[in-house]
Order: C-alpha cells, then structure tokens, then sequence
C-alpha cells in the first residue's frame, strides 16, 4: 500500500512539473495542458472521474461564469466607460492624471472583472492623454497594476479569489464574505497606489503607443502599375495628372527592379512602371479611378470589399492566435481574417522591413484595413486581446448604464449584507442583465471564456490528486527547510513560492497548485492553514514583473508603447512592496 502510494504520489509530482513546463515554454493552449494532466490522472488510476471532475461543480468556478454575464452587460451599455469618463476629469499635470486613473481603476476592479475594467480603459485613457498632451506610457501600465491591487479587496475582485474560496469551501467547509479581504487588500491598493502615485512617473518611459503614432500609420503605401496598353505610356508624370492628387503624393518608381526615389515632374512612364504612392485610404479609390493604372500585385487590393465598406482598426494580438512565429505570408492573414495588415507594432515602435517576413508574437499590435464589421465580429473571438475600431460608429447604449450599476450595486449590497451567497447573488445579477436587456442572450454567451473556465475546473484535478496521494505533504516537506521554521518565515516562502508560478503559469492554476502544498505547510507546523490559504490568493494575483503573468498587464502591451524591462523597473519594487505588506498583514487579520 505504501509502494502504491509513494508510486502514485511520484507520478503526480511528475504530472505537476510537466504540467508547469508545458505552460511555461510552450505555445500549447493552457485548457488543452490541463485537460490531458486530468484525462492522465483518471487513466492512470489516480483519480476517480468523480474526483477529477469535481472542478467542474465548484461554486467558485461557477461563480465566475455568472460574473461573466454580469460584467458582458456593464461593458454593453458602456457603464464603466461612462464612469471613467466621469471620473477622469480634466487634470493638467501628469501627477493628477495619475491619480486619476489609480483611484477609479482599482475601485471598480474591486466589484468587477479586472481584465473588463482595463479593457474599457485603455481606449478612454488613450482619448484623453492625447487631448491633454500626456505620454500613455506614464498611465497606462499603472492602470493595470491598480486593476490587480483593486482586485484583491474583496471576494469578487478577482476570479483568483472565488476559485480559493471554492476548495476553502469544498475542502474545508468554510467560506468568505465579501469584504473578508478588505483588511488587507484596501492597505495593499493604499500602499501599492502610494508607491505608483510617487514612483511610476520616474521609472516608466516617456514613450509613444499606438494609437499616437497613427498620424503616421494612417498614410500607408498604395502601389500601381502603369498599363502597357493604357495611354499613360510615354506621358510625364505632369501630363498624366499625377501631381496633384487630393489624398496622396508620388514617392517613388520601381522600373526594371530599380528604385527611383526622386521623381521630377518631367519623368517619363514606363510600360510596367510601379508606382508607390503614400497617402490615406481614399488614396485608393482617387488612383482607381485614373485610366491607365491598375493594381499591383497587393493584398490590398485583393480584399474583396467595397473601399466605402473599410474602415481601420487595432488589434492587439493574444497568446490563442493562430498565426504566432509564423510570417505574415505564411499565417494566410488576408484570407482568414478578410484584412489587410498596413503596419506592425512592437513594443511601442514601428517595424521596419518588407511586412510579409515580419514574424507575429504576442502583444504585436496590428494597423488594419478591413470590413466596417471586424471589430463586432472578432472582439469577443481569442486571437486578439483588444480589438477596437479608430472610428468605432456602433457606441454602447448609454441609456442602460445606470440601470447595469444598479443590478452590480444590487448585487454587492445583498452579497455583504449576507442574505444571499456570492453564486446566488451572480445568478440574480446575471439575471437581471438579461432581462433589463443590458446585454442580449446571444452576445452573453460570447463573454463567457470558457477556456478559462476550463483551466480553473480542471486545475482542480491536480490539487486533488496531491492531497490524495500525499505529493502536497511532501513537497510541504521539503519547503519547510528544518523543523524548527517559524510559521512567518514559512507564510513568506508559501507566498513567494506561489508569485513565482503566477508569474510563469496562469494565476488561477498558480492558486489551485498552491491550495495542498499551503494547507499541509500548516499542518505539519501545527498552525492554523488560514494565513496561508489567504497568503495564496493575494500572492497569486500579484504579478506585476512581466506582461504575460497577468492578462491586463499584456493588455496594454502594445497601447503603452512598453518593453519587457518596463515591468521589470516597476514591477519588481512594487511586488516586493506588496508582498512584504501581506505577509506582514495576514498573521494580524487570521492569526496563526
């Protein structure tokens, strides 16, 4: 019984670390890791399929997927839009501006999905940066930084937060009210936000983002060729009308595999003669309408939509996209995506080069001309993070925003008050933003992310299997050191432990991994397991060090015009920062 149980105990450890490798250094979706460690658990006998799939009926994980439906309505009418304009003011020095930003950012992530209060940020930032002359770069990375500190202060902020409560429930029997984390979480957001407010303006860059170096993107090349049966054969370039077009000059001629990059008005055309003009999308349609030219061989031209029905959009591209390290040729992404890429940025620059070699990576941000629908139709799709129209003419339904803060307040007011549980109040909420209309059926089933869902019921299969076979005592073992550790010592190192798989892995698979190990720490210490269950759900969500430990810190990736150091010159102080404040704070509210 002891061999099986040791054989059983080593092949989890073994399921675990190949489960934390895969995530960490590959492009293997994380639901599809996940499902095939739980699909191995149950072949090999580890697990019975009862055990393995009892993620699935977590009222945590349900939990979630109700509070998709509720933040799909207060997105749909535009409510945290409205607030954020409200909010946000006119400040005219970047001290202010900062301020507000930090204050409304981490208290509406506090009663909502942090990821959805950053998403409806970024492009209200970016509007009024740009009205007020500020660099987005000084704004933006707080914002999200202040989303996951807001997050952390009460039960719903964070989805990190309902899955612990879920195994403490579960497990344990025991559950959280809304505000249990308040007495930490509200000193973290003052201690963190003090340290942004104070710091963030020296340490972050004065940099560009994307949407401030459109003035330039918007003038994009338009090539075309002179038609060796047309009449402009033999014409100068005066003669054939091309000097003074409305929306685009004559930058260069490519003749013969030549350049010419100085064209005098008195050039001649040549039969074949490539023509590159730089100017706006009407560009286009003016240079159509000259006889004698035809289209180059350009994915431009091959879209098959009308120039009226295109408009530009921005795309940041997500860890689920289909095309990443491959080439833009190779990826096929005209006809996929029925858009044409006019420019690539990376970490707030341009790229420079011919653009079918370019190699996608997460966090590029995509300049495209495409159909007026693209951004209905693929924003709630996974292959981009944000997707958002620079001249968006389908705006929220404003009417119903308050009618959406109501059902949320509603919602908080009855969950604190104690008379309903978290699960129950979401179904009410999420009800509720059906019925009022706030947000359709068919576009609330979009916002439900399944994989994620997913990831977080079948992250619960390990956790089982750890604590069933003894993988947690052990690896609680080895973590302890000596016998002798005192249990502030070993809290610290049960939440450093935890911040170093967020960073590498999701924060939700981070927090479920992390759930035995903490409670068998406690236990071989004879302490009480709170501190450390509570230490696990605030460590797992403070990932501030890269762009890929949490999904708003990518999210504004590319809009910030950020590099991977910019997380690291602010993101490390402020984990250190945060992280010592909780360990100091959690004996105090929990007690050992």
């Amino acid at each position: 019984m002891t061999d099986a149980l040791s054989i059983a105990a080593l092949l989890t450890q073994g399921t675990v670390l190949a489960v934390l490798g895969t995530l960490a250094f590959t492009r293997i979706a994380p639901d599809v890791i996940l499902m095939a460690a739980m699909a191995f658990l149950v072949i090999g006998g580890i697990l019975t399929p009862g055990e393995a799939l009892v993620g699935f009926s977590n009222p945590g994980v349900m939990t979630i997927a109700t509070l998709y439906v509720v933040a799909a309505g207060l997105k749909e009418t535009g409510a945290i839009q409205w607030l954020a304009h409200c909010l946000l003011g006119q400040p005219h020095r970047l001290r202010q501006a900062q301020l507000r930003v930090l204050l409304p950012a981490s208290g509406l992530s506090a009663f909502m999905n942090n990821t959805t209060v950053v998403a409806m940020f970024i492009p209200a930032v970016q509007e009024w940066a740009g009205r007020l002359r500020l660099p987005p770069s000084k704004l933006l990375l707080p914002l999200s930084y202040a989303a996951i500190l807001g997050g952390t202060c009460t039960l719903i902020g964070t989805s990190t937060n309902l899955v612990v409560n879920g195994l403490l429930q579960t497990e344990m029997g025991i559950g959280l009210s809304m505000f249990s984390l308040a007495w930490v979480g509200v000193p973290l957001v003052v201690v963190g936000g003090g340290f942004l407010y104070l710091f963030a303006d020296r340490l972050l860059p004065n940099r560009q983002g994307v949407l401030e170096q459109l003035e330039q993107a918007r003038e994009y090349a338009v090539d075309v060729i002179v038609d060796d049966k047309g009449p402009l054969v033999g014409k100068t370039i005066a003669d054939a009308g091309l000097r003074h077009l409305s929306h685009g000059y004559l930058a260069d001629i490519e003749r013969h595999g030549r350049l010419l990059t100085e064209v005098p008005p008195e050039t001649e055309l040549q039969a074949g003669d490539i023509l590159v003009f730089i100017g706006d999308p009407e560009c286009a349609r003016e240079l159509r309408r000259i006889h004698g030219l035809k289209p180059a061989s350009g994915d431009v031209h091959k879209l098959d939509i009308a120039h009226h029905h295109r408009c530009l959009v921005e795309a940041v591209i997500g860890p689920d996209f289909g095309g990443l390290n491959q080439t833009v040729s190779e990826s096929r992404f005209r006809s996929r995506y029925q858009a044409v890429i006019l420019s690539i940025s990376r970490h707030g620059g341009r790229l420079t080069g011919k653009l079918g070699d370019i190699r996608f990576q997460v966090g590029d941000t995509l300049l495209l001309e495409t159909a007026q629908d693209f951004v209905d139709q693929y924003r709630y799709r996974k292959d981009f993070l944000l997707v958002s129209g620079l001249h968006d003419s389908t705006p929220p339904d404003f009417r119903k925003a308050p009618v959406a803060l109501g059902i949320l307040g509603a919602m908080v007011t009855v969950s604190a008050l104690g008379l309903l549980s978290i699960l129950e109040a979401a179904l009410l909420a999420g009800g509720g933003m059906l019925v009022t209309r706030c947000v359709p059926a068919s576009k609330a089933r979009r916002y439900v992310d399944l994989s994620v869902l997913i990831v977080i019921a079948a992250s619960f299969a390990l956790g089982a299997a750890m604590t069933k076979t003894g993988a947690a005592a052990q690896i609680a073992q080895w973590l302890l050191l000596s016998d002798d550790l005192a249990p502030w010592a070993a809290l610290a190192l049960v939440y450093l432990m935890t911040v170093v798989f967020t960073e590498l892995i999701t924060n939700n698979a981070a927090a479920v991994l992390m759930f035995p190990i903490a409670v068998a720490v406690a236990e071989q210490l004879g302490v009480n397991f709170m501190p450390f269950v509570i230490a696990i759900m605030f460590a797992a969500s403070a990932s501030f060090m890269t762009p890929l430990g949490y999904q708003t810190n990518l999210m504004v990736l590319g809009p910030g015009g950020y590099r991977f150091t910019d997380y690291l010159r602010l993101g490390t102080p402020l984990s250190l920062i945060v992280g010592a404040t909780a360990v100091g704070l959690i004996p105090l509210v929990w007690g050992f």
